[in-house]
């Protein structure tokens, strides 16, 4: 039965990455919309963000695994 609450555990904590990636690159979209010749400034700052969130949902994937 653990098992399967872990899975469901890191489906719940999925989502709060999930939402971050959006936000992220619906802010980028948002700025660059605006200000196009600011594209190269904001893509180093997506870029970084992007890696930051998904190490997030890594880490919570390994979690999962892990604690068991």
């Amino acid at each position: 039965m653990t098992g399967s609450i872990n899975v469901i555990g890191y489906a719940l904590a999925t989502l709060g990455p999930a939402i971050g990636v959006a936000m992220i690159f619906s802010s980028a979209i948002n700025g660059i919309a605006r200000q196009p010749e600011a594209r190269g400034a904001l893509m180093g700052a997506v870029y970084i963000g992007f890696a930051v969130v998904e190490a997030l949902a890594i880490l919570g994937f390994v979690l999962a695994f892990v604690i068991r």
